[in-house]
């Protein structure tokens, strides 16, 4: 078995778990390919003599992988995400980071992982992307993400006007400081904090959220994701951002930009103990009674 481990970097104090995993792993015959940037921070903090292959980027990684381990929170899983691409590559998310909604496997649970890794015991999520077309290159060509699109206006500009089109029909022009467009996936994350609603992963829909919107009476709106989604921006400054989850361009506003459901799906490694209410009860802490 061949298992590639990817992750930001890990803290001085998390070394030791994160050296307990891979002898695990070791132990149990794994072959472990470690991303270039984060084997040469790690292998010299931990003075070990063993060697290992790495990679460097998605190219790099062959028919011969058999997961991808990634080492941190959500956001070192989305950038995982873009690694993987349509490989098919199934990811396991071990979090040694904070609210860990993608990364659901605590470090604690390292022995449950590779044990289901090993006898192939776990669940695979399949979860939706989003797609991103532009009249001009964007994202150095990795044009998709697991959580969200957004339109932005930059930094303490004036708000932008954004006027939105499903499949052409138009929706509402929305004057906003932005706009995001989440997966089902992504619902838990930008989107909630904007008041948008959680959906759950397999619900098949985007949800459309504003940023700060100046009509108070403005709401966010569930849509089928076999939707395409068009938008013209407006404002009073050159450019505006867009991003792609943690991925960001400043671009002008006289770009075309639609999205809508990626070709593929991402594969995420769930134990069988864990699922999406679980996650729900556990991170948000519904159901739980904070006056006492």
């Amino acid at each position: 078995m061949k298992i590639a481990i990817y992750s930001r970097g890990i803290e001085n104090n998390q070394h030791q778990d994160v050296l307990s995993l891979l002898d695990e792993l070791a132990v149990s015959g794994v072959e472990l390919v470690f991303y270039q940037d984060f084997f040469n921070q790690f292998y010299s903090a931990i003075n070990s003599k063993a060697k290992y292959s790495t990679f460097n980027s998605s190219d790099d990684l062959d028919e011969n992988i058999d997961f991808m381990i990634s080492l941190g929170g959500d956001g070192t899983l989305l950038d995982t995400v873009t690694l993987v691409k349509d490989s098919g590559i199934p990811v396991a998310g071990i979090n040694y980071g904070r609210l860990g909604f993608l990364a659901n496997i605590g470090k604690e649970d390292f022995h449950s992982a590779v044990a289901a890794l090993l006898n192939r015991t776990y669940v695979l999520d399949k979860r939706t992307l989003i797609h991103l077309d532009a009249d001009i290159p964007l994202f150095e060509g990795v044009s998709y993400a697991l959580n969200e699109f957004t339109l932005h206006k930059k930094d303490s500009s004036p708000m932008i006007k954004i006027h939105t089109y499903l499949n052409g029909e138009f929706l509402n022009t929305y004057w906003a400081d932005g706009l995001i467009v989440a997966t089902p996936t992504g619902s838990t994350g930008y989107s909630l904090s904007c008041n948008g609603p959680v959906v759950f992963p397999d619900s098949g829909s985007f949800v459309i959220t504003p940023v700060s919107p100046h009509n108070l009476n403005i709401r966010p709106i569930v849509v089928p994701d076999n939707t395409i989604i068009s938008f013209e921006v407006e404002g009073r400054t050159d450019g505006f951002l867009c991003t792609l989850d943690s991925r960001r361009e400043i671009v002008p506003k006289e770009i075309q930009l639609a999205v809508k459901k990626e070709a593929f799906c991402i594969n995420l490694i769930r134990l069988n103990e864990n699922n999406f209410l679980q996650t729900l009860r556990n991170k948000l802490s519904w159901g739980l009674d904070v006056r006492n």
